[in-house]
């Protein structure tokens, strides 16, 4: 199968799971959202930065090693595999000894039973880490969606049960257990895959020297992407987290849906051709284009009707939650610009580069948060907002070097999806302003305005032949 055949092959199944997973999910919160209160999702909200860290720890970014390394054998599987099953019992034990400390800094004292449950999920998923890492290397993400489907609905059930019955916030932490536990048993049994008796120092050398460096990236990453919900919990009341976490979570949704979804292909497609720089660099582009073109205009028609939108689906309590998602959604936009150049350090090889470009996006997301946390959580918020800018040009320097594209080249490509996509949403607020005048119900605000925004755009699209456009096109028709 050519190379276009097998990423397209991906996307497809790729995008089968992700959106069959998200539209599953996202009707399970909506109905946790109107179950629970916010100040329970903030209290799961709180612990979401170590569990980050512990999932970074235990990984040590040694599956990505195997993902890039062309020959592995079964000693290198099996060698990460005992690895990772080890450093996830050390990393419960100490989340554990520790869960009285974070529970005494959020002063929370209910935390620390739930994060010594909680934290279980890290030795569950270590035993299938491995299983998943290499149905990715294999681009078979047909299994991956025949296992994370079943997990997900037998979850949600347990969710929705618990929760309706009164368990609270006990609710989410035992539908993310069954959930891993759903996902770990079945990948032993679709993956094929069973490690040997074999542990190779050598072999894990190898790994670990890519992949620690990985593993300090991620856990900086981890830090400074959860910083906020430390910074909330710890200082404001546990419904404010809980408000920032739902608006971050709707932000995330067709970012994870369609980036991740891409991610996913992208990391071991971009392997096979990474010393192809000039291939590297048109495929890098139009993928990059195309996440781009379905992210932005997703992201602005969802905030300029954000109002109907959360109204609509998490009820009024929910509504304090709005400002808070329209200014977010801007970094949500900028995030896949970020990760795409991040994954052409990785599949060079450039480990301990990704690692020192870490650190410095971490001083200026320091400096930006000192400057604006006295203005407040929406100070904090712009604050992010304004990090992200300064990142893209940090993250551009060195991809530019090694590919050729340069932050303006990339501006330049993507600016004009940007500018169409903002015009169609301008559109879309002067049309929903109308439409709330004249007291239209929230569905049919969102319906209308959805509508109308998607024929804009698209027609915008095919008028100036945005080059994404044709090549989604091309896709979806196969040719």
């Amino acid at each position: 199968m050519s190379l276009k055949k097998t990423a397209i092959s991906g996307m497809i199944w790729t995008f089968a799971q992700q959106f069959s997973t998200q539209l599953i999910a996202f009707g399970v919160s909506i109905v946790l959202a109107r179950l629970l209160l916010p100040a329970e999702f903030g209290l799961i909200a709180m612990i979401a930065i170590f569990m980050g860290v512990g999932n970074a720890l235990i990984n040590s970014g040694l599956t990505q090693s195997l993902i890039r390394t062309p020959d592995a054998s079964e000693i290198d599987f099996s060698t990460v595999f005992y690895f990772n099953l080890a450093g996830s019992i050390l990393v419960y034990l100490m989340v554990y000894a520790g869960a009285p400390y974070i529970a005494d800094f959020y002063n929370q004292p209910t935390l620390m039973a739930i994060i010594r449950v909680y934290s279980i999920i890290f030795i569950i998923n270590a035993f299938g880490a491995v299983q998943t890492t290499r149905l990715t290397k294999m681009l078979d993400f047909k299994t991956q969606m025949k296992i994370s489907v079943p997990s997900l609905i037998i979850s949600s059930i347990v969710g929705i049960t618990m929760a309706y019955n009164g368990y609270g916030v006990w609710s989410l932490v035992a539908s993310a257990i069954v959930k891993a536990s759903a996902g770990t048993i079945q990948l032993w049994f679709w993956a094929k895959w069973t490690p040997i008796w074999a542990f190779s120092v050598e072999k894990f050398k190898q790994h670990f020297n890519y992949g620690f460096k990985m593993m300090l990236s991620s856990i900086l990453d981890i830090l400074f992407s959860n910083g906020y919900y430390i910074i909330i919990g710890k200082f404001f009341a546990p419904a404010q987290v809980g408000y920032f976490g739902r608006a971050n979570t709707l932000q995330q949704l067709p970012v994870s849906n369609i980036s991740a979804m891409l991610d996913k292909v992208t990391f071991p497609l971009f392997a096979t051709i990474q010393n192809d720089d000039v291939k590297l660099k048109s495929v890098y582009k139009r993928i990059m284009q195309m996440v781009i073109f379905l992210i932005a205009p997703t992201l602005i028609f969802m905030a300029f009707l954000a109002e109907p939108l959360f109204r609509f689906l998490f009820t009024e309590k929910w509504l304090p939650a709005v400002p808070y998602f329209q200014i977010i959604c801007i970094n949500g936009i900028l995030f896949p610009i970020h990760n795409y150049n991040l994954t052409i350090l990785k599949v060079k090889g450039l480990s301990h580069l990704f690692l020192k470009l870490e650190v410095v996006k971490k001083i200026v997301i320091v400096a930006v948060i000192g400057a604006s946390f006295p203005f407040g959580i929406y100070g904090l918020l712009y604050g992010s907002v304004l990090a992200s800018i300064i990142c893209f040009f940090i993250n551009t320097h060195y991809s530019g070097k090694l590919i050729d594209y340069s932050a303006w080249q990339q501006t330049k490509d993507l600016l004009p999806i940007m500018f169409w996509a903002l015009v169609a949403g301008a559109a879309v607020y002067i049309l929903d302003y109308g439409l709330a005048s004249l007291h239209f119900y929230d569905f049919f605000r969102l319906l209308i305005g959805s509508i109308f925004g998607i024929v804009l755009f698209g027609a915008f699209a095919y008028f100036f032949k945005l080059e994404s456009y044709k090549e989604l096109k091309t896709i979806i028709l196969r040719k």
